[in-house]
């Protein structure tokens, strides 16, 4: 077997992509949404770079989490509704979207009766969410058939999402009401949308299926590192002139519109290239701390969106410091950033048990002297109504 399978089965690897990604998502969230204009400099090498690798970062998390997902969904003997990862994987997705809309709650506001729009705005927790719940409808409906299908299907929205984009990205949904025409369009502010991203999502799946097929293989990683950075390479230098040439000699318009903004496949060729890369380096990303973070990325989604964008109270690092840093304090401080949110991240890993108990006695306590009240406040109006 693989060497870094033989103990636990888990693929390091991708914790430490996912370790990657959830690191660049806190810099570039830092920086873009503190960092002056002013020095968003389009010639400057640097600035270009860096706007680059933070556009990678996206496409990533979401191929990384439909990878680990199936992954885990497929290495079961169980198949079909018995398969248990199908319940853990919908109480997962459900998870996702609840979160995805509280981390968007104003308490002030609520307390005054409100609900601002902005809590009805799509982010990436509820893309993946949704995203799981799409990979299991896409393996229930499966699973009865050829084993080739599943992947085959995964393979297949991909492919349709990315080159229907130029088309469906101009809908309106004014049809729908907005909490789920931001599902669909960011046109209300929504930061993704289902579509196109859950092809991402499902391009991860039809990765894991395939390496999951293969994953007995003793020189998998041999052919899996080539097999990956080749057709990435492909993707990301060769796709948009290969359309272009397509359009030229068959006249289909959808392939003149694709390599117009050739953005998905571009991207999806950078995301196969990272999975190469972190496979060539995988004896060398074993750190514990390194795979305890990616392994932690809920919890450091979560705390870094209370931290920057002030979730819950309104009061963020962005509301105070908006557009305002120069470059030397914005690095500087999205390396705390990165540190700081990571740092609490694992500690809540450390003690998530003592954390829960302490919660859920917590709600015990205000429930039973809500109770306690409602009963004694009840006794007291019909006393009142005795006299």
């Amino acid at each position: 077997m693989p060497e870094e399978k033989k103990k636990t089965g888990r693929l390091y690897f991708i914790d430490a992509i996912r370790a990657w990604a959830i690191l660049m998502m806190l810099q570039g969230h830092f920086i873009d949404g503190l960092l002056d204009p002013v020095f968003r400099d389009p010639t400057n090498t640097v600035y270009v770079i860096w706007e680059y690798f933070r556009g990678i970062t996206a496409p990533v998390f979401f191929t990384v989490s439909g990878f680990i997902f199936t992954y885990l969904l497929i290495r079961v003997p169980q198949q079909g509704f018995e398969n248990p990862r199908i319940k853990k994987g919908v109480r997962r997705g459900l998870q996702l979207l609840f979160i995805g809309y509280l981390l968007r709650l104003n308490l002030f506001g609520l307390f005054q009766g409100k609900i601002y729009e902005g809590f009805y705005l799509v982010d990436v927790l509820h893309i993946i969410g949704l995203a799981i719940l799409g990979i299991i409808g896409c393996y229930l409906l499966t699973h009865q058939l050829r084993k080739w299908v599943f992947p085959a299907l995964l393979f297949a929205i991909t492919l349709f999402l990315f080159a229907f984009e130029p088309y469906y990205s101009t809908f309106t949904y004014s049809f729908l009401p907005d909490a789920l025409a931001n599902y669909f369009t960011r046109a209300n502010g929504s930061v993704f949308t289902i579509v196109p991203w859950f092809g991402y999502t499902a391009a991860g799946g039809f990765l894991a299926v395939i390496f999951y097929r293969y994953r007995q293989q003793r020189n998998l990683y041999t052919l899996a590192i080539p097999l990956t950075a080749l057709p990435g390479l492909g993707l990301v230098f060769f796709s948009s002139p290969l359309f272009a040439e397509v359009y030229a000699q068959t006249g289909w318009e959808v392939f003149y519109r694709i390599q117009l903004n050739n953005y998905l496949f571009i991207r999806l060729g950078d995301v196969l290239i990272a999975f190469s890369v972190f496979m060539v380096l995988r004896q060398f990303l074993m750190h514990r701390t390194i795979l305890r973070i990616g392994s932690n990325t809920l919890s450091i989604y979560v705390i870094h969106f209370i931290i920057l964008y002030g979730s819950f109270t309104g009061l963020g690092l962005y509301q105070f410091f908006k557009f305002s840093l120069n470059p030397l304090v914005a690095i500087s401080g999205a390396l705390a950033f990165m540190v700081l949110c990571s740092y609490l991240a694992l500690q809540y890993d450390n003690y998530e048990k003592d954390i829960k108990t302490a919660l859920n006695q917590g709600i015990q306590g205000v429930f039973s002297l809500v109770r306690k009240v409602y009963k004694n406040f009840s006794g007291y109006l019909k006393a009142r109504s005795n006299m």
